[in-house]
């Protein structure tokens, strides 16, 4: 493998409203739709060796319309579950546990559809999704989530999972991931399709 494109998918009515969106799987929004489709032309006449897609239709529909055909889907890149804290938003948790920060203080347990997972458990499904990619003879493309990609990039980079805090991420946007003298470095992060 010599490069990963990785996508981050559009809109939702929960991202645009800041709540945590981890297993439930809700569409694009109209706008959402519009960002997918201006990563289209990062797409066009590439070859990609290997196209992996989370199974959240929000990724899968982002991945249809930005025109990355033949994808598989990987159920190792669903985003982080966020057990008790799906669906709320940040200053929501807060109210409860002040000064809240999902990178330092990670979240409570949920149902048994939102169990819930550490920093560490993200990292291990970025790690089987990284040692994927790079069996791959070329390009590879991951379309998926803001937390999910971040801690994949800061695994990337060798660091801890955590380190995905120092990376920040908006919907329908792209990042590249590639090598410099054979290091894994970032070449493109968070960046808007003009």
């Amino acid at each position: 493998m010599n490069e990963m494109l990785l996508l981050r998918h559009g809109e939702t009515e929960w991202s645009k409203a800041g709540r945590h969106t981890g297993r439930t799987d809700l569409p694009l929004t109209e706008h959402g739709e519009d960002q997918a489709r201006a990563l289209a032309p990062l797409v066009k006449g590439q070859r990609f060796d290997l196209v992996l897609v989370s199974p959240a239709q929000r990724a899968r529909r982002t991945a249809e319309l930005a025109g990355l055909a033949g994808y598989q889907v990987d159920e190792d890149m669903w985003e982080w579950d966020y057990g008790g804290y799906e669906g709320i938003t940040t200053p929501e948790i807060r109210e409860g546990r002040p000064g809240w920060y999902l990178w330092r203080d990670g979240v409570t347990p949920g149902d048994a559809e939102h169990p819930g997972e550490s920093a560490a458990d993200v990292a291990a499904r970025a790690d089987r999704v990284i040692a994927r990619a790079k069996q791959a003879d070329g390009r590879v493309a991951l379309v998926a989530h803001g937390h999910f990609l971040r801690v994949l990039a800061a695994r990337w980079l060798g660091l801890e999972p955590e380190g995905g805090r120092l990376l920040k991420l908006d919907t329908g946007t792209y990042s590249r991931l590639g090598f410099e003298h054979e290091e894994p470095v970032l070449v493109a992060w968070n960046a808007p399709v003009s």
